[in-house]
């Protein structure tokens, strides 16, 4: 908490020092991280850890100029990682002890995403996507850039992560500069109004949070499944109780992340342009956002919404790059990126339950989204329908329940407790998840497939009809209109079949 609230100042204060003195800043970063890890945090082993993860990759990605390089330095940091993550399992360190792997799986992201970006810096810009042209790493950063980077204070405890171009573009102050927006800039200085504003509301909203978690979780929380008192529930009665404790587990998740999106916001970072108005967005640093965790439409704007630099991250240097060039990524490559998630947070079984069946959920969602959503859609121009709203509540429904299941175990850790919590409540979310996978893979897909092409034919016939109404009614010289399909014109079909 003291890191986290003494960044506001130092952010304050980091962001008056000129762009025309970079090496400054650099060093700034890596003096605060210093302080915190040392004096404060009281883990000076650790850091060394950190320095040597950081020069490993620091001279791997420079000497190595084959293509197998970010692989490479992926090995080297996520075997680092795992290493340690093994000795916390074997020491048995309770999840409230802080020692570095936390601060290293921040590292491990932002280590492999520079080497895949000084990887894609050595590629031909036609081979590469726009993500990628735009954070490639062209020009090799000397040794103390290097260290201002990897040691960025904000976000060195819980991220978000920042990759390099973003970096350097904060540091030269190029960030204001480039980055767009609609309304003209309301101010001559070169770093936009607002920030302060954003950055302690943000503050606000993660100590909110974080007394939300402190006096709920210890009556709320998924340990209490375990319990002999929770027994004596009904199955809809703690089913009911699952969706509050997911919540209120979440809650330490959005403290943290807010409250480092405020000090990241500080130091300039996450500035994305103007709106029409005027005001200056700062939307760049968030990684999280908690209305679209809790009230989500579909699972992928879960995956959307959470841990949002992660995402980045297993994207850019797993999911696009374990898919074979020319192919759309599949299951295979779902799979993989779950997996790697579960390795990159810990060897406990619990991440690996939590992200297998998260693939299986996407997978799920996914072939949903295909089959269903089209037969609910309203004609283009056509006010929404009835069936549309019951789709997209139930949508929110389901998502609710499934990711409340499905992070169980993440929490519990433990496979025995793992697999009783998920007892304990039916095995819902494999009877969810399975039949809708045997239902789709059973033949369902063709089923729902058919069915959006006759749907199709209908809309074209209904639209002959009301064009040949609108014709046949018309005053000659009159221009022809044709009104959005809606329930009068569907009758008339049925009366033109008869």
């Amino acid at each position: 908490m003291f890191c986290w609230l003494i960044a506001y100042p130092l952010g304050s204060l980091f962001i008056r020092i000129p762009a025309s003195q970079p090496n400054f800043k650099h060093i700034f970063n890596v003096l605060v991280s210093t302080f915190f890890f040392i004096p404060v945090l009281r883990v000076p082993f650790g850091f060394v850890q950190l320095l040597a993860s950081i020069f490993g990759t620091y001279f791997l990605a420079a000497r190595i100029k084959g293509p197998n390089m970010p692989w490479i330095v992926f090995a080297f940091v996520m075997g680092h990682l795992t290493t340690n993550h093994a000795i916390r399992a074997m020491n048995e360190t309770a999840l409230e002890t802080f020692e570095i792997t936390g601060p290293q799986m921040i590292m491990t992201m932002k280590l492999t995403m520079f080497a895949w970006n000084v990887f894609d810096g050595r590629r031909p810009a036609e081979d590469l996507d726009k993500w990628q042209i735009q954070k490639r790493v062209t020009k090799y950063p000397t040794l103390l850039e290097f260290l201002g980077f990897s040691f960025y204070f904000p976000s060195i405890l819980c991220g978000p992560y920042i990759d390099y171009a973003s970096y350097m573009s904060l540091i030269d102050g190029s960030l204001f500069k480039t980055a767009s927006g609609k309304a003209k800039i309301p101010s001559k200085r070169t770093i936009p109004n607002g920030r302060k504003r954003v950055a302690y509301r943000k503050m606000l909203s993660g100590l909110l949070f974080l007394g939300i978690f402190a006096v709920l979780n210890p009556k709320f929380h998924y340990g209490i499944f375990l319990t002999p008192w929770f027994l004596t529930l009904n199955l809809f009665q703690r089913i009911t109780l699952l969706q509050l404790c997911g919540f209120v587990e979440r809650c330490k998740y959005y403290a943290s992340w807010t409250l480092s999106e405020g000090a990241i916001i500080l130091t300039g970072y996450g500035f994305t342009g103007y709106d029409l108005s005027g005001e200056s967005l700062w939307e760049g640093a968030a990684n999280v956002r908690f209305l679209n965790i809790e009230f989500p439409p579909n699972f992928k704007v879960v995956l959307d919404s959470w841990n949002i630099s992660t995402n980045v991250w297993l994207r850019e240097c797993v999911y696009k790059r374990v898919t074979p060039k020319g192919k759309k990524p599949g299951f295979k490559s779902s799979v993989l990126t779950s997996l790697t998630s579960a390795f990159w947070h810990g060897i406990a079984f619990g991440y690996y339950l939590t992200f297998v069946f998260g693939a299986f959920v996407t997978t799920a969602a996914r072939l949903c989204r295909a089959g269903f959503r089209p037969l609910v859609l309203p004609p283009p121009g056509a006010p929404t329908t009835t069936a549309k709203r019951v789709y997209d509540i139930l949508g929110t429904v389901v998502t609710v329940l499934l990711v409340n299941y499905a992070t169980m175990p993440f929490i519990l850790l433990d496979l025995k407790d793992s697999l009783e919590g998920w007892r304990q409540f039916g095995w819902y979310g494999f009877w969810m998840v399975g039949s809708a996978l045997v239902f789709f893979f059973a033949g369902g897909s063709q089923y729902l497939h058919r069915l959006q092409k006759q749907q199709e034919k209908s809309a074209e016939s209904v639209g002959r009809i009301v064009d040949k109404k609108n014709e046949m009614s018309r005053t000659p010289g009159t221009p022809l209109v044709v009104p959005p399909l809606e329930n009068a014109a569907a009758e008339l079909l049925l009366k033109e079949q008869n």
